[in-house]
């Protein structure tokens, strides 16, 4: 049988690490016993060797009444076991991100996977009113691997020089000690169809890096 869907670019890479990547749109984790993977439901496409999926749940009471008021719950999903798991979500391109104990705010469309002893949480922009969504994301930080995705090759901004305002679906995370505010560009012309359609931007300025991609797109497929 001869085609190039066989081409060794497309074999599997084997690693004994917690996270590689098997192409740029594929993540493969080695699971073992105790070095479980906190990852986004529905982001397995494939797995070898005996593992479980289980529904990953709040940690503490705090952390369950955020997502009881959020609307932008990250799903998620605990995955354990012995053998390896294939990962990806639409496509996009997969980053790898150690940690090495500072943190990261990602957008909950963007957050792939990490290491289950990392610490994570729901946090909320504060000024974000009911109109703009709310604005929930999710802080990741400690000591280990993250993996995030962007759909298209990403651009990292430096905020520390002015101040820098990004598209909310294009924002893909920043750094955790920054503490944006929304800006709102709401005017009545946007009620009546005059509006720019860019109704609401993330505002960073300090010490503090912001990641865009080149895309819109918020992982909603839309049907007819």
């Amino acid at each position: 049988m001869r085609s190039t869907i066989f081409d060794q670019a497309n074999s599997e890479v084997e690693s004994d690490e917690i996270m590689t990547l098997q192409n740029p749109y594929t993540l493969r984790s080695r699971i073992l016993p105790g070095r479980d993977l906190i990852t986004r439901k529905g982001a397995m496409i494939a797995y070898q060797g005996q593992v479980e999926f289980k529904h990953e749940g709040s940690r503490d009471a705090g952390q369950m009444l955020r997502k009881l008021v959020s609307s932008d719950d990250q799903p998620l999903m605990r995955v354990a076991g012995n053998g390896d798991v294939f990962f990806a979500h639409n496509r996009a391109n997969i980053h790898l991100l150690q940690l090495e104990g500072d943190a990261i705010t990602v957008n909950g469309s963007n957050l792939l996977a990490f290491q289950a002893d990392l610490h994570y949480d729901l946090t909320r922009l504060k000024g974000a009113s009911m109109m703009a969504g709310g604005f929930w994301n999710t802080t990741v930080g400690g000591h280990g691997l993250a993996a995030l995705t962007s759909q298209g090759p990403p651009v990292i901004l430096d905020c520390s020089q002015q101040p820098t305002f990004t598209d909310i679906n294009a924002t893909v995370a920043w750094s955790s000690n920054l503490q944006p505010s929304i800006k709102s560009s709401l005017t009545a012309g946007a009620f009546i169809g005059r509006g720019s359609g860019e109704a609401f931007q993330y505002a960073f300025h300090g010490p503090g890096w912001v990641i865009v991609q080149p895309s819109e797109f918020t992982g909603v497929v839309a049907t007819a």
